[in-house]
């Protein structure tokens, strides 16, 4: 079932605007709730909102965009109406925080076969590598406003 949201004629998952920059991240995963502090911590602009893939609003994303809701292998990030998995995700979000982030776009030289194979092997050890909480761990009070719907 493919849940669609139309703002202006234009396929916009649900909760996402058209100039929104979304992170999906796994909520469980202590990488990514690392990665999602890195965000917050760089991201002075608040150009990104976080969503955790588990959440109802992650889920209806993940949903809309045809990935798995029960298997989490790669952080999204979705740039309005669409999204982008993998070493592009990340480039993405380096190039969007800016200088000295953006170096690691010369990362792009790499094919992007080449890359993505990097990145899975990080991503599918990433429990055994860096640990998993037993729950999906909630944002703090002061950066609950950086989270889709105050996740």
């Amino acid at each position: 079932m493919r849940i669609l949201h139309r703002q202006r004629g234009i396929d916009l998952a649900p909760g996402v605007g058209a100039n929104d920059k979304v992170i999906l991240i796994d909520g469980v995963c202590k990488l990514c709730k690392a990665w999602s502090n890195f965000i917050i911590e760089h991201d002075s602009a608040h150009r990104f909102k976080l969503a955790s893939v588990q959440s109802d609003q992650g889920q209806a994303i993940l949903l809309h965009f045809n990935y798995p809701i029960d298997k989490f292998d790669t952080m999204l990030v979705i740039d309005g109406t669409k999204s982008l998995e993998k070493s592009a995700a990340f480039l993405q979000v380096m190039n969007t925080l800016g200088y000295p982030w953006k170096l690691l776009l010369i990362t792009k030289l790499i094919p992007r076969p080449i890359r993505d194979w990097l990145y899975d092997r990080i991503a599918l050890n990433r429990y055994a590598l860096f640990g998993k909480y037993e729950y999906c761990v909630l944002p703090t009070p002061d950066h609950k406003e950086r989270y889709l719907d105050g996740q």
